[in-house]
């Protein structure tokens, strides 16, 4: 049969070759093409964007409390002058 030796040696050749191919080489320039673009985008962190949304959500939360003392004050007003 064939030598166990026999399949490391071969293993070990292709993984030569490929290490040694242009294929890493596109892999790398891709990665740093992308990187540039996303450099160049306005994006922001997840952390950024989660702290944005709890500033967000008090936000709406007080002017949804806003809204609601201002009916209530329209209300009251309505219902204490009957001319208006």
């Amino acid at each position: 049969m064939f030598d166990p030796k026999f399949f490391d040696e071969i293993n070990k050749k292709i993984s030569e070759v490929i290490a040694a191919s242009p294929a890493k080489d596109i892999e790398k320039n891709m990665r740093a093409m992308m990187m540039a673009m996303f450099a160049r985008l306005d994006l922001v962190t997840r952390e950024e964007f989660d702290v944005q949304m709890q500033v967000l959500q008090r936000t709406r939360e007080k002017l949804d409390a806003l809204e609601a003392r201002l009916a209530q004050t329209d209300k009251s007003g309505a219902q204490t002058d009957p001319g208006a």
